[in-house]
């Protein structure tokens, strides 16, 4: 499936200063990024989340291709096949059936969000007593940090509590995700799991591309369980907090995604997807 890419740059170019005539012989100063070098600062997206929620399921990046553009991230698969959590550069469903397993390069993708992780500060999160909580905090730090930035988080710890979701396959015609989660959501309540959680935080301007604020999936240590995160209690565990300035975002291609008119409302769909409320 072909991708239509578009880019948007949420950083300032730094200005490149002018050699004088009389320093024609001091050496250059080295590119800051050579030829071939990653830029690890970009907050990847496939697709919108808003056209997830319309039933647009069709993946359209593979895991290879998502791999290139980031360790860390979040998302789901071909057909909202499970949900998708990246740690350490590792591709994991966590399905609707309760297990986890490792995704090869040739599985695709409708949408998701990926970036290097290079943590900026950490934050100890021990003791917290539920996901609101938990995002509470995280959310002292953006303020701080600006909250008009993109952010990359992962938790690691051992949680005495973790409520996930994950869904099952849909087949075609899609639904929309509504409809589909109501069907085909399982629940599983989990206690005193150690593992990961990774979160992507979208500023308030991506509300028409994304959902703004957090969205956290779980994978446990040992990849046996994980899913969406609904709720949490945090026994002891650390967050590694990444600030992201750029966004890249993948547009596919399906008739689906050509046809849809976003100039129509989802923010109840998104929300009801996001928290199941």
């Amino acid at each position: 499936m072909s991708t239509a890419k578009t880019t948007i740059v949420v950083a300032c170019a730094l200005a490149g200063a002018l050699a004088l005539a009389g320093c024609a012989q001091t050496p250059a100063e080295p590119a800051k990024e050579q030829a071939g070098t990653q830029n690890r600062e970009i907050m990847f997206q496939v697709s919108l989340l808003q056209s997830l929620t319309e039933g647009d399921f069709e993946g359209s990046v593979t895991v290879g291709e998502l791999k290139k553009h980031g360790d860390t991230g979040i998302g789901t698969f071909d057909g909202l096949d499970g949900e998708l959590v990246m740690v350490d550069g590792e591709v994991w469903q966590a399905a609707g059936d309760g297990k986890v397993n490792n995704m090869a390069d040739d599985k695709t993708i409708p949408f998701g969000n990926v970036t290097f992780l290079d943590a900026d500060e950490t934050l100890d999160v021990s003791g917290i007593a539920s996901f609101k909580d938990l995002t509470a905090a995280l959310d002292k730090r953006v303020e701080a940090l600006g909250p008009n930035n993109f952010y990359a988080v992962r938790i690691d710890g051992t949680f005495a509590k973790m409520n996930v979701r994950s869904e099952y396959k849909q087949e075609k015609p899609y639904p929309t995700i509504v409809d589909a989660l109501a069907a085909d959501q399982t629940f599983f309540d989990l206690e005193n799991v150690e593992g990961s959680m990774v979160g992507v935080y979208c500023p308030p301007y991506m509300t028409s591309l994304n959902s703004a604020g957090w969205h956290f999936h779980f994978v446990t240590d040992d990849r046996k369980q994980g899913g969406h995160v609904l709720d949490c209690q945090v026994d002891k565990a650390t967050a590694s907090i990444d600030l992201t300035k750029e966004f890249d975002l993948a547009l596919p291609g399906s008739e689906k995604f050509e046809s849809t008119d976003f100039t129509v409302d989802r923010s109840a769909d998104v929300k009801k997807a996001e928290t199941n409320e």
